[in-house]
């Protein structure tokens, strides 16, 4: 039956955020949302807790899954490289001597600039963003809060807004599948109704470029002109600060090339995967079209193969100028994925929830996207399916699942009431990612605290006023927008 669980579907995401939030535990509130879940479908304590156990074996039966959590493995060891070679603090050097750092609001627009331009894949846009910008961030006094704000912000909506990418293609399938007429038309018309995604880069252009914050951003940042520490007390960040600290030795040159050309060597393997990818996926009888590739590629290999791709060009990099001899590289490469193990672990955890929250689960979503249907008064759709998305993609972490349940539950309602399909694909691809930039077990929000090496929740705490304001001013847009209709 598609909803038997009813209500108690959204009692273990809502239960493990709650604990999140209140405790700063992230694990254990994962870990206790994901058993209590468990607990409902088996009805049984025991059986619950096996299942489980079972649960968090199951995630690497997905080799999406898997590719996932080794790519942030693999991160990791680029990360260690890039730093044992020198190559960052010759970036900065660079950086410092260009004027591009003279101030928090120039390094600000200068990691947004960044995160913008890589468009390909959310999660790499996250990394290479907080990779550039984490040791300007922390030269200049500014708080890793601000730095995983600007890393998340930067990486879905503009994936959604610029959709050449594994994004597109998702969503192209979806719209393909639903029986839409010309879906590339409709997916292109979306971009400029989807109101949360540019919003959230409206305020964080002019948060940056004013070098403003308020609510629990303001307190941090005033922590870190005040007392120096980039971290509150207490904070556990998802990347051990060992990985963080690790310079070069005494001696090596300080050049920028061993940052930036391993980084542009990952970046350009990026489409490259993707389009391999989506030629060798495509069906014999299909035309291939660049749409056509793009709706079969794989995000996940692509990612996957453009960070070993670059780890192993860093290899040959490091080892040709004699900085380091194979062993210390082999050494470093392990040393960097170790401190991304906390960063694995939640990753799994995510990816737990996520499936028992899925249609062979609790199949949350889907009760909660029952709740919008037909009897609905027309000018509330548009605002309904905004709100419900939203917390689908908060309840279960993921911005794709949501779009999967909510666009076959709109594409019929607006062909129905005759709405534009354009503003009704946009109000659940905002929402989904309104949700997912307010959720503590979205996969994106996990990278985003990564990459900027900093808590977890301290991350969510402070990103979520900002997303609140543009999920409200999105709501209200969408609202008139939909009462027009």
């Amino acid at each position: 039956m598609p909803h038997e669980y009813g209500v108690w579907s959204i009692v273990p995401p809502i239960l493990a955020i709650v604990l999140a939030i209140v405790t700063r535990q992230v694990f254990i509130s994962l870990a206790a949302g994901i058993w209590m879940g468990y607990v409902i479908i088996e009805a049984s304590l025991l059986t619950g807790t096996m299942a489980t156990l079972q649960a968090c074996v199951d995630v690497f039966a997905d080799a999406d899954n898997t590719r996932v959590i080794l790519f942030s493995l693999l991160v990791g060891s680029l990360i260690a490289l890039v730093q044992r070679s020198g190559g960052v603090e010759g970036f900065i050097d660079v950086a410092s001597q260009r004027g591009l750092l003279a101030s928090r609001r120039r390094a600000g627009l200068l990691a947004m600039a960044v995160g913008t331009c890589i468009f390909v894949e959310s999660n790499m846009s996250c990394l290479v963003t907080g990779t550039v910008s984490r040791p300007v961030f922390d030269r200049l006094k500014m708080s890793r809060e601000k730095l995983a704000y600007v890393c998340d912000s930067c990486s879905a909506p503009v994936c959604i807004l610029i959709p050449l990418n594994g994004w597109g293609a998702f969503i192209l399938a979806q719209l393909t599948i639903l029986g839409v007429e010309d879906p590339v038309s409709v997916l292109a018309g979306s971009v400029v109704f989807n109101f949360y995604a540019i919003l959230t880069l409206i305020l964080l252009f002019v948060l940056l470029a004013t070098d403003f914050d308020f609510g629990p951003m303001k307190r941090a940042q005033r922590r870190v002109e005040e007392t120096g520490k980039i971290l509150r007390d207490g904070a556990v960040p998802l990347v051990a600060e060992e990985i963080v600290a690790l310079a070069a030795e005494p001696g090596t040159p300080k050049r920028s090339i061993n940052f930036v050309w391993p980084v542009l060597v990952m970046v350009a393997m990026l489409p490259a995967g993707l389009a391999y990818t989506g030629l060798t996926n495509l069906p014999e009888d299909t035309e291939s079209s660049f749409w056509n590739v793009l709706r079969a590629c794989s995000g996940s290999t692509a990612v996957y193969w453009a960070v070993f791709t670059a780890m192993i060009f860093a290899w040959g990099l490091y080892r040709q100028q004699g900085i380091m001899k194979l062993p210390q590289l082999v050494s470093v490469s392990l040393q960097g994925a170790a401190g991304m193990l906390p960063l694995a672990f939640l990753m799994m955890l995510a990816f737990a929830i996520g499936g028992l929250c899925g249609d062979e689960g609790l199949s949350t979503g889907s009760w909660v996207a029952s709740l919008v249907n037909e009897d609905v008064a027309t000018g509330w759709v548009v605002p309904l399916l905004f709100l419900i998305a939203g917390g689908i993609a908060f309840s279960t972490g993921t911005s794709w699942g949501t779009f999967a349940i909510m666009l076959a539950i709109a594409i019929p309602i607006s062909q129905q009431l005759e709405l534009s399909q354009e503003l009704v694909v946009a109000a659940v691809l905002g929402g989904g990612i309104f949700g997912d930039h307010c959720s503590p077990v979205s996969d994106t929000t996990v990278v985003s605290s990564m990459a900027a090496a900093t808590d977890h929740i301290d991350h969510v705490r402070t990103q979520l006023p900002y997303a609140l304001c543009t999920g409200i001013a999105a709501l209200i847009i969408y609202t008139i927008a939909g009462m027009s209709s």
